[in-house]
């Protein structure tokens, strides 16, 4: 049976045979899929073989990966934080210091070298949710954006598209000046901050959102700053959540209420809104969520690294949440780890087996996460979506075996960030045969620009 879907418009630039494609529904052999103007122009199905000129791509096909939430500049700080002991406080301080060694140059260097890992990865769209924006004791630089911009020209070299999440971010805690360290976060207030978030500009690959820290890093009446500057552009505002317990004893010292409970008071909460990892809540805090529906973003190797707890995914879908995924503090990045940790949490605190499928895993980690960075149209291998694509090998020694109609489970809960053969974006070639096309050596550039900041 053939299946042939197209859309009129620009002419054909490339064509891609998949050898085993995922249409959202089931496993497909023998899809060929045409990019014209950056999308996907036509899909045929039945094709044994790829057609004259068309470059073939052997494994499973997937959409592109959105990595929902990352923090750039913590690659910095994997394995340094594995030693020893302590808590997300005790880490805290660990990431301080290295924020406090960035320049826009050398943040530059890493976003660049962390993205391209991301592009070997399979993911093709990251949402960076960025607070770094002054220079250390909070002097704004000359370009007052030139962090963000930095980020910006990292994905751009490394290939992938990036949604800028720029964070306002305060205070402290509840009633707290910014220590010394938070100097470079803070705008001193939201109305400062929309000022220097209304200079980004946006491109084909680049979308401005807003992030509210925390509530504990927002005061309480400058909330609604930062959700009517989303409101006003229709944008993406995401929100640190109750990631951790001592923030919501905090919040109701201060507010009498839950972080989420104050968020939704002060006009935060909605469908172009994504709470960060929504770990301690009430049942009122997953009705509020689930019935604005607020979006849920679990990163579940971040939470777990820095024992934080597991969040109730599973209530918070049925309550209306959709639910995306995000690397965070890049402990690892690996969007698979991350679908199926969520899944595997989630049996380890309930005693039971399959709360999701390996298609609404990959849905998490692909369409819902790119709705949840402002970009609703992708995540989909169907005509008019952007030509963003990754292939997992199927013959490595963690996915062969398995028949292939039982791809999507095999890379969900087999494969790694390793089985990645190809990315591509806007139908664009940027990782092929698990090499990037543009970065010659990715991990020699990673360990560059680390280094930088250990001298």
């Amino acid at each position: 049976m053939q299946l042939t879907q197209r859309t009129a418009g620009a002419p054909v630039t490339a064509t891609y045979w998949m050898d085993h494609a995922w249409l959202g529904t089931h496993v497909e052999p023998g899809v060929t899929l045409d990019v014209a103007d950056g999308r996907i122009a036509g899909i045929r199905t039945g094709v044994e073989a790829p057609p004259p000129g068309a470059t073939a791509l052997r494994g499973l096909t997937l959409p592109g990966l959105a990595n929902t939430h990352s923090h750039a500049f913590h690659r910095a700080l994997r394995s340094t934080v594995q030693v020893g002991t302590g808590t997300f406080w005790t880490w805290r301080e660990l990431m301080y210091r290295t924020a406090s060694q960035l320049t826009p140059d050398t943040y530059f260097d890493l976003a660049r070298a962390t993205y391209a890992e991301m592009a070997l990865a399979g993911i093709t769209s990251v949402g960076e949710f960025h607070y770094l924006h002054h220079a250390p004791g909070g002097t704004p630089y000359a370009n007052p954006n030139a962090m963000g911009e930095a980020l910006i020209a990292a994905a751009a070299e490394a290939g992938i598209r990036i949604t800028l999440l720029d964070t306002a971010y305060l205070a402290a805690g509840f009633g707290e000046r910014p220590n010394q360290h938070q100097l470079r976060f803070s705008d001193t207030t939201t109305e400062a901050w929309a000022e220097r978030a209304s200079l980004l500009k946006g491109d084909d690959h680049t979308l401005i959102g807003a992030a509210i820290h925390s509530v504990r890093a927002v005061p309480a009446d400058q909330l609604a700053t930062v959700a009517a500057w989303a409101e006003e552009r229709e944008a993406p505002l995401h929100v640190h959540l109750s990631e951790q317990t001592a923030e919501n004893d905090a919040c109701r010292a201060a507010h009498g209420r839950t972080p989420t409970r104050l968020l939704a008071d002060h006009g935060v909460l909605g469908p172009r809104t994504t709470g960060i990892h929504n770990t301690h809540l009430t049942e009122e805090d997953i009705a509020l969520l689930g019935s604005s529906t607020t979006g849920t973003c679990m990163c579940p190797t971040t939470e777990r690294d820095l024992a934080d707890g597991i969040g109730p995914a599973v209530a918070l879908q049925k309550a209306g949440s959709p639910l995306s995924l995000g690397s965070d503090s890049h402990a690892v990045i690996d969007l698979f780890e991350e679908a199926r940790a969520m899944e595997l949490n989630e049996r380890l605190r309930t005693h039971i087996r399959g709360h999701w499928t390996a298609g609404a895993l990959i849905r998490a980690a692909s369409a819902d996460g790119h709705a949840a960075l402002g970009r609703p149209d992708a995540g989909v291998l169907e005509p008019g979506a952007p030509a963003d694509l990754t292939t997992v090998a199927l013959d490595s020694v963690r996915t062969a075996g398995p028949v292939p109609r039982l791809a999507a489970e095999t890379a969900v809960f087999a494969a790694s960030a390793a089985d990645v053969r190809h990315t591509v974006v806007a139908g664009r070639h940027i990782v092929r045969d698990g090499r990037h096309t543009r970065i010659e050596d990715v991990p020699g550039a990673l360990a560059a620009a680390v280094a930088a900041l250990h001298h």
